[in-house]
């Protein structure tokens, strides 16, 4: 088996450090190894393996849409897998250990495994109220966590990448991170006093000076920039990829990875020294080895990983990550997927500020697939992105409700479908290959159509892989748009089906439109799973129809047998999404017995 590209460039990496004294004969034997061997990058045969993974979450506060935007990414990433025939694993969890956590422990006087069993069983209760299709929750205070982080750091000192060493500078508490001077700048606090703070972050940081144990990050400095330079889709979208390589422009000085525990109790101990505490970012970081059953039976699922992280985290999975990774003899993921921000009015939520957004609260006014589709349909992963109320159910009445849920109610309403069926298509109303000059009854602008849905797949395919699934949707919602017109352009109400020429072309244009339909359903699974559910089993499409690999778009078109024509349709469990009102950012929706769309 051939050693994966990446793969090798880190084993090319490596070599520039091997002649430093402080890597040690036995890793580079290991390294060696590594470049010729294919027990770490050992595959299924099919190839058909993918593991996802989101940041565990803080649990010093309650979810908001940022962490729920996080989900939804990595759980449609995962359910498109799946629809196309992947073994794929999706990873989440709660991060539970650190100061920020002790700290906030004891500022409501509770044990800090309780105050983490209640902030935790709260982002478990919102992934699975948000359709967030997890195969693994996991939370650093398990004990299958704690083995691996201790087998973990037992590697890394076994390979001589740690030391005991006295460390002396900024930390903030909040950010559980280390600063050099360059990232630090005064301020004044509220009470006028000057503070420094984070550039980055705007969070108070404090001089501290301590004994603890230090890990040779400094030798990865080159090793890092050749795997960023040679591995253009390491890190995308690749704006963050050159802001990793502007930091390591830098010195890049060793990192601390421990704590004293006289001022660090709440988290793993160093293995063979209680008096220090494993710092939070590599105890973190470890939780997606300890998924995949790190050290005995990872291998197969590790080859295939992809992680989704916020900016603000960027430099953990960007440089820390990766060079605990090389320094553990561990092929590196196979990319980091960042995304921006949520703000609200252009302003970057905080609870001082009132401005958070709460998932729960946003989900029951304008249901869970209505929140996921708008995170997903506005968020660009460049950009910060702003929250509106009246910008979300203006998007999702138009797209949602009127364009695709009218589309639906058309092409199953009694008055024109009344036989309640999936109609037969007729080859010589719409023939193949007439575009220029149509001999049947379709027009030019119906051929288009065909071929945009056609392609549909693969463009959906592609956005979604690159994580740009905001463009997907604009996709098929360009789609809709142009289903929607077919049928305005013919107006299948208008004909006499007592007519048998009439008759054919009625049918036909219902059958393309629900072709199309089922195309959207189909597409929109991993987006909106709810309601993709309920638009397939309108049109009777059964759950092992449902695949990529069974979409088959318009088969009778080309010459080949619909297994849908005659089928008929499943139950109508009313209007696909129900309009919301103008006003409702503080009221919940009212529930109208009969949708206004046009049913004819």
């Amino acid at each position: 088996m051939k050693v994966k590209p990446h793969l090798t460039v880190l084993a090319r990496c490596f070599d520039s450090v091997r002649s430093r004294s402080q890597v040690s004969s036995n890793l580079l034997s290991k390294w060696s190894y590594l470049r010729i061997s294919s027990r770490f990058t050992h595959t299924d045969s099919s190839g058909k393996v993918f593991y996802i993974t989101t940041p565990i979450f803080y649990v010093n506060a309650a979810p908001h849409i940022g962490h729920l935007y996080s989900a939804a990414i990595a759980d449609c990433l995962h359910r498109s897998r799946v629809l196309r025939g992947f073994n794929s694993r999706f990873a989440t969890g709660t991060d539970e250990h650190g100061l920020k956590i002790q700290q906030a422990a004891e500022s409501v006087h509770k044990d800090p495994l309780r105050f983490c069993n209640e902030v935790s069983e709260r982002f478990k209760h919102l992934f699975v109220r948000s359709n967030i299709s997890c195969t693994d929750f996991i939370r650093t205070t398990e004990d299958r966590h704690h083995r691996t982080v201790e087998h973990f750091w037992t590697v890394l000192q076994k390979k001589g990448f740690l030391y005991k060493g006295t460390y002396e500078g900024w930390y903030s508490t909040q950010d559980e991170s280390f600063l050099t001077p360059t990232q630090v700048t005064e301020a004044t606090d509220v009470n006028g006093n000057e503070i420094k703070i984070s550039i980055e972050s705007g969070h108070k940081v404090e001089w501290m000076k301590e004994e603890n144990y230090m890990f040779r990050l400094s030798e990865f400095r080159s090793p890092l920039q050749q795997w960023l330079k040679e591995n253009p889709s390491a890190v995308q979208p690749e704006k963050f990829r050159h802001m990793a390589l502007q930091w390591l422009d830098d010195d890049l000085p060793d990192l601390s990875v421990s704590r004293q525990k006289s001022r660090l109790q709440w988290g793993i101990a160093v293995p063979g020294d209680p008096e220090q505490t494993i710092y939070v970012w590599l105890d973190a970081l470890v939780n997606y080895l300890t998924v995949v059953g790190y050290p005995e039976s990872h291998s197969l699922w590790w080859s295939a990983a992809h992680h989704i992280v916020g900016k603000d985290i960027l430099k953990f999975h960007a440089i820390y990550w990766p060079a605990f990774l090389m320094a553990a003899g561990l092929p590196l993921p196979q990319v980091v997927n960042v995304h921006s921000h949520w703000t609200v009015q252009g302003k970057k939520m905080s609870k001082s500020l009132g401005n958070v957004v709460d998932p729960f609260d946003t989900s029951e006014r304008y249901t869970v697939d209505g929140l996921r589709y708008f995170l997903l349909r506005q968020g660009v992963p460049e950009h910060d992105c702003d929250y509106d109320d009246t910008k979300l159910v203006k998007l999702l009445n138009s797209e949602l409700a009127d364009a695709l849920g009218g589309l639906l109610n058309r092409c199953t309403a009694p008055t024109l479908n009344p036989a309640q069926v999936y109609p037969y298509f007729c080859s010589s109303s719409f023939p193949k290959g007439c575009t220029k000059e149509p001999k049947g009854r379709a027009k030019p602008e119906d051929y288009k159509m065909v071929e945009s849905v056609t392609e549909l797949p693969t463009v959906v395919q592609e956005h979604f892989e690159s994580l740009h699934i905001y463009k997907a949707l604009e996709a098929i919602s360009a789609c809709v748009r142009q289903t929607n017109g077919f049928v305005q352009r013919h107006a299948p109400w208008k004909l006499d089906c007592t007519e048998a020429c009439d008759k054919q072309w009625h049918d036909t244009i219902l059958h393309v439109s629900m072709e199309c339909l089922r195309v959207y359903g189909t597409l929109l699974q991993p987006v909106v799973p709810g309601l993709a559910d309920k638009l397939l089993c309108r049109l009777g499409v059964r759950p092992e129809e449902r695949t990529w690999e069974a979409v088959h778009f318009l088969e009778k078109y080309r010459g080949r047998k619909c297994p849908f024509e005659g089928r008929t349709l499943g139950p109508d469990r009313g209007v696909l999404f129900t309009r919301l009102e103008r006003d409702m950012g503080k009221e919940k929706p009212k529930k109208s017995k009969k949708n206004k769309l046009n049913s004819q």
